[in-house]
């Protein structure tokens, strides 16, 4: 007798590296639960979008994305559609309101709840469940990698935010920060270190203040920089990484922690959003330019071999062209190796849209963030011209999207080569040699 076809769960996925962990928490709930993955919606049986709601332009290609898969559920009556993520929690009353938009809505720390979400949706209610957990960390859910390369990999240390930056929705969407289990932590890496992957990502909206407690809860029992080591020493072949830090928090004992091992990538991601400190100050960072450089000036210090990459943000309420200026002169001195550039959106409920007016003109915005691409291409093609000609490592992670007779693949300082692949494939570290680069791509003939 042949078994029972399972149904299958097709997710689609917007937004940071968080939202892509999250994607594998859930199909490793749903597989739980007697569902299979495929690759296309129109083969689904379930369709989840898991949503971002940090900037405006991601809610609106889910929207968009949303209406597609609307129109395709109208043709196929079966199939269950469902919004998962930050859209989720911070536009549940939108989804609910639109007739037919969708069958079930989970935030961002009710996945496990989507088998039942799922069983009340089939029974003709609306499956919702987007409330908050101070507790809640998926700690002992392995996630299933079903898009990934199979070379590297992103493994969650923690969820929430404790920041309150004054443009994000984050605290609102993602609730309050609570740290990972250390060894549920240590477990999940050390599996992908057996199923042969070679790279992993720290993730966190903040690792700096990742922090787990003695009993007592009066003592920190594991810090973020105690953590990096302990991960880094599961197996010196796994490259380590981790996003996002914080200025405000990044220690001088993770900076040592990470000249102290080899496998540790020499890249640290430091968000700036702008260059003024009185913009700084309007945002909530909870630190000066002065304060900033002088983290600048640590890791140059302790890690002199280290990238730096950064977020900014345009034409936040009330900035200047002055305040815009200040942004492109800390951009100059501190020679970022690439960032992340946007212009200011408002995101409802905030504090900057409950207190400030959205006042900088969009043509303004666009100029201005357009000047700050313009000088970010140049410091980019600066930062990688002393690589052409000098060998490098890098950890292949596929073919480039050019051609099948190349890899691709990163450096220790995140940075993309191009190479031929000779004997070579996904997952082996190699050393090449660029003979030319653009401000995006080491390439090597």
């Amino acid at each position: 007798m042949t078994s029972p076809t399972p149904p299958l769960l097709y997710i689609e996925t917007y937004g940071c590296q968080m939202n892509v962990n999250d994607s594998e928490v859930v199909a490793s709930v749903m597989r739980e639960h007697g569902y299979a993955m495929c690759s296309a919606a129109e083969h689904a049986d379930l369709a989840l979008i898991n949503t971002c709601a940090v900037r405006e332009n991601a809610e609106l290609r889910a929207w968009g994305r949303l209406a597609e898969l609307r129109a395709l559920k109208r043709k196929n009556p079966r199939l269950m559609l469902g919004v998962i993520g930050c859209m989720a929690e911070r536009l549940k009353e939108k989804l609910l309101a639109q007739e037919q938009a969708v069958d079930l809505i989970a935030g961002p720390d009710a996945y496990r709840e989507l088998p039942n979400l799922v069983s009340m949706a089939k029974t003709g209610q609306k499956g919702v469940n987007v409330e908050l957990s101070r507790e809640e960390t998926y700690a002992e859910i392995a996630p299933v990698r079903y898009d990934g390369n199979g070379v590297s990999a992103f493994v969650s240390i923690m969820r929430g935010c404790n920041n309150a930056c004054s443009y994000c929705v984050v605290p609102y969407t993602r609730g309050a920060e609570r740290s990972r289990n250390v060894q549920s932590i240590l477990r999940e890496v050390q599996a992908l270190i057996d199923s042969g992957y070679r790279e992993v990502t720290l993730l966190g909206q903040n690792v700096d203040s990742y922090s787990v407690r003695s009993d007592d809860g009066k003592t920190v029992a594991c810090s973020f920089a105690q953590l990096l080591e302990k991960v880094a020493m599961l197996s010196p072949a796994l490259r380590v990484r981790f996003s996002t830090s914080h200025p405000k928090d990044m220690s001088d004992e993770v900076l040592r922690v990470m000249a102290g091992h080899r496998n540790i990538c020499k890249s640290i991601h430091l968000p700036a959003q702008s260059g003024s400190s009185r913009v700084l100050e309007l945002m909530n960072r909870k630190y000066t330019r002065e304060g900033y450089l002088e983290r600048i000036a640590a890791i140059r210090r302790i890690l002199p071999e280290s990238s730096i990459s950064t977020d900014l943000i345009a034409g936040f309420c009330t900035e200047t062209e002055d305040d815009h200026q200040q942004t492109l002169s800390l951009m100059r001195e501190v020679g970022y190796d690439f960032a992340f550039m946007f212009m200011y959106s408002e995101r409802p409920n905030t504090k900057a849209a409950r207190r400030y007016k959205d006042d900088v003109p969009e043509e303004v915005k666009v100029q201005r963030l357009n000047e700050m691409i313009a000088l970010q291409s140049e410091l980019s093609l600066k930062a990688k011209l002393p690589y052409v000609g000098k060998s490098v490592e890098v950890l292949a992670e596929g073919f480039s999207k050019k051609s099948k007779e190349q890899l691709f693949g990163r450096t220790s300082q995140n940075m993309v080569a191009v190479f031929p692949c000779g004997s070579h494939s996904a997952g082996d570290y190699l050393t090449v040699t660029p003979t030319r680069c653009t401000p995006a791509t080491l390439i090597c003939a």
